[in-house]
């Protein structure tokens, strides 16, 4: 198994590698982070340069980039910045609409992302009541009548204060039940009657502005609903497993920039005359730390390529994927955070601004707790559906 990057996989990190040096510095990141967002010029030179490049490096994709050089990119800008980017939710939020719109819809919002670098609308699925357990959405809408009315609450809504449109997930109770129950999107104007907007604020991830939204007998026109058909959240979960590789490899980047700053302190800084990394305890933390980044990224890879491929255990790789690198990017954080000693438990520290923000990743697109539950399930189908007739006593 070669587990070398291809030398256009290469060539595309390099790309990106100078584009976030340019523009990740860390007097930069400090100032975006006060700012909750980053400036029009640095969104338009990532869309620039993103479009520009997808052909090249994957033309033989469907859809631009594949998911494993899309978390490659990813990767790279997390450790540059040494923090979360709008830009992994952006291109989640693109793949959404993609999937749930008709073409003549998505179209012109694609074409005004590639213009201003800004995506027109924000998304909203998490609920208060339903954040990783989706199928418990409460927000709904039904025809009275004959209006269509939207009732409910969404949370962590990125961006959900400023952007013009918003993309609802809603229950549909016009529609009957099966399997599951019937999912809808709807891309409506921030600035329908009845909906209200209220400023989260949160411990890490400070370039993303999130919001809470109270949606209070909103009437909707017909030509908001996006067609989904009637798989609304078996797409949806689909698309879930895309958004765990991003957030995913966001941690991966920044527990790479969180390493890269430990070692530079450890080999810079002395105590009782002897530099940190000569110190044994100091020695086994960043050993520790290397090989919890080592399977940190083989995890990420494998997910990303057996979704891009559509392997059989692609969910219960994505799902392990997510229960073990957020939470492992936490623990390298803290351990970064301990060697740089007082200098790391600051507000302008990078490694304390990486340890807030993979911590919060526990939490995103399905908490630990949440993976469990996905995994548990599929590793008892895979050792008893597919278990080898071995002979152990040879």
């Amino acid at each position: 198994m070669d587990f070398n990057l291809s030398d256009k996989q290469t060539m595309l990190v390099s790309i990106f590698r100078d584009f976030g040096e340019e523009h990740f510095t860390d007097e930069h990141v400090i100032q975006w982070c006060e700012d909750q967002g980053l400036p029009d010029e640095v969104v338009k030179d990532f869309v620039e340069l993103y479009f520009n490049l997808d052909q090249l490096f994957d033309n033989d994709a469907r859809d631009g980039f594949s998911l494993m050089s899309q978390a490659l990119i990813l990767e790279e800008l997390s450790r540059c910045a040494g923090a979360t980017l709008p830009f992994q939710n952006d291109l989640f939020n693109l793949r959404i609409i993609q999937e749930f719109a008709e073409p003549d819809k998505f179209a012109p919002v694609l074409e005004d992302y590639r213009a201003t670098g800004r995506l027109v609308f924000a998304l909203g699925i998490s609920e208060p009541g339903a954040g990783s357990d989706s199928m418990s959405m409460q927000a709904y809408t039904e025809t009275r009548d004959g209006k269509i009315i939207l009732n409910g609450v969404k949370n962590y809504v990125n961006n959900g204060e400023y952007a013009p449109f918003l993309l609802v997930a809603a229950i549909d109770k016009d529609e009957k039940p099966g399997k599951y129950p019937p999912l809808s999107f709807w891309l409506i104007p921030r600035d329908l009657p009845g909906i209200r907007a209220y400023p989260l604020s949160k411990i890490g991830q400070s370039m993303l502005p999130f919001a809470t939204i109270a949606f209070d007998e909103v009437e909707l026109a017909p030509e908001y609903k996006l067609y989904g058909g009637p798989d609304g959240f078996k797409k949806l979960f689909r698309l879930l497993e895309i958004g765990r590789v991003f957030t995913c490899a966001s941690c991966v980047g920044m527990t790479e920039a969180a390493i890269s700053d430990a070692v530079r302190h450890a080999t810079t800084h002395e105590a009782f005359g002897t530099k940190l990394h000569g110190f044994q305890q100091i020695e086994t933390m960043l050993t520790d730390m290397e090989v919890d980044l080592a399977n940190m990224k083989s995890m990420l890879y494998r997910a990303a390529w057996d979704v891009d491929t559509s392997a059989p255990q692609e969910r219960l790789n994505v799902a392990l994927m997510k229960r073990y690198v957020p939470r492992a990017a936490t623990e390298v954080a803290s351990k970064a955070m301990q060697i740089f000693g007082g200098s790391g438990y600051s507000q302008r520290s990078r490694t304390g601004r990486i340890w807030q923000d993979c911590r919060g990743n526990q939490i995103a697109e399905g908490t630990d707790e949440i993976m469990v539950y996905i995994a548990g399930p599929l590793i008892a189908d895979k050792y008893t559906t597919e278990a080898p007739n071995r002979n152990l006593l040879v």
